[in-house]
């Protein structure tokens, strides 16, 4: 029996090869690597996709948080309020400006930023606020922009996981000041190797940025502020463009898996299904469970040392049974090392600490068949069934 991967990378290629190969080769064979035709078409035809008047690519989604933070002017004695459950990039492009990020706890059910607590966050120091649209969920951006036109904030969206979700008919990087995404090779719309973008409808951040990205150069040789050498190779954005075209399917076809999985997992003693918003249109680049580490209110599993003990060891009978899943992530960064200076303390975000112990990213990919998805719920089924007290289980 083979075994499912949390995604399948060879089998999208193998679907648009021959276009891949192709674009490929006209770019070696012409011999202008860097820049070119190549790049500014991806860009022209992803700020079309994304409804901006913007887009300036770049060599990752890291890169197009850190460039927009500087574009936007943010740097020390600033704070920028984000999420502390998501990937490390989010908070250290914050740092890496040397702003502080400052962390507001989550929405148990989207697993995004908890607006309700976003106002107590704010004061003097606050230039921006940088929600993360997780695992493909938008944020609610339209509580989230009024509460940063009230306090005149600037808003970074991370769009890394989410290419071509919507929020009110709106594409994720339409919305807020700046849009940064993600083209690594998981992402909805990934490349064969590192890659990003910004979005944004403002010119002069746009130009902002593309100095930044080449050295703080407005012209060859011309430099007029510190800058870094970030780019998305013609490679790379050759791929890009013959991928774009096929994204809204594919992101259909998430959609549809997501569907299922709602459909056969919701009231399942042990599992919390995620639960999108009204206005969300969803893209799943994750579906991410959570595994209950109690049988009822206040009662623990006896048998597991802590909760993310009973989720590990549910993964593990997974992958004996030969289905791959994902844990995102198992640390909050506001309890990470590298920002203990911070003063956050255990038990501060609690609903953050709580998820990183019971979060598990089941397989999804556009060609993931039904056959595939009913073995990932049968399985799981199978080792709740047998790890659950039968307290929990008499709830079904």
């Amino acid at each position: 029996m083979n075994n499912i991967p949390p995604l399948d990378l060879a089998q999208q290629y193998q679907s648009i090869s021959e276009e891949i190969t192709e674009a490929v080769l006209d770019v070696l064979a012409s011999g202008r690597y860097i820049g070119g035709p190549w790049v500014e078409s991806f860009e022209q035809q992803f700020a079309s996709y994304i409804g901006v008047s913007e887009c300036v690519a770049c060599n990752s989604g890291t890169d197009a948080l850190y460039l927009a933070l500087r574009a936007l002017k943010i740097g020390p004695g600033d704070e920028v309020i984000t999420t502390p459950f998501t990937f490390v990039a989010t908070a250290e492009a914050i740092a890496n400006v040397g702003a502080t990020p400052v962390f507001v706890d989550i929405d148990p059910d989207t697993y995004n930023l908890d607006i309700n607590q976003i106002e107590a966050a704010i004061n003097s120091r606050t230039r921006a606020i940088l929600p993360v649209h997780l695992f493909g969920q938008p944020t609610d951006m339209t509580r989230l922009m009024a509460i940063a036109n009230a306090h005149h904030l600037a808003v970074i969206e991370d769009c890394a996981q989410s290419t071509g979700a919507e929020w009110a008919g709106k594409k994720v990087g339409s919305i807020g000041h700046v849009g940064c995404f993600s083209f690594f090779p998981t992402k909805n719309l990934g490349a064969c190797g590192d890659g990003g973008a910004v979005t944004t409808n403002d010119p002069a951040i746009a130009a902002q940025i593309r100095a930044i990205k080449d050295h703080g150069q407005t012209a060859r040789y011309f430099s007029v502020t510190n800058g870094i050498n970030s780019r998305l190779d013609a490679l790379q954005a050759a791929i890009l463009q013959i991928k774009l075209p096929y994204l809204d399917i594919w992101n259909q076809q998430r959609r549809n898996i997501a569907a299922l999985y709602h459909q056969l997992l919701e009231n399942f003693p042990g599992i919390e299904i995620p639960k999108e918003l009204p206005a969300a249109k969803a893209v799943w680049n994750q579906y991410t469970i959570r595994l209950l580490a109690k049988a009822s209110e206040g009662t623990e599993y006896s048998r597991y040392p802590d909760k993310a003990a009973f989720r590990d060891s549910i993964r593990t009978q997974l992958i004996q049974q030969g289905v791959s899943s994902m844990v995102y992530y198992p640390m909050p960064l506001h309890l990470q090392p590298v920002y203990e200076s911070l003063g956050y303390k255990p038990g501060q975000l609690p609903v953050s600490e709580q998820l990183a112990t019971e979060v598990l990213s089941l397989p999804i990919f556009p060609e993931m068949s039904r056959e595939q998805l009913y073995r990932v719920v049968r399985s799981l089924k199978d080792c709740l069934t047998s790890s659950l007290p039968s307290a929990a289980l008499a709830k079904e």
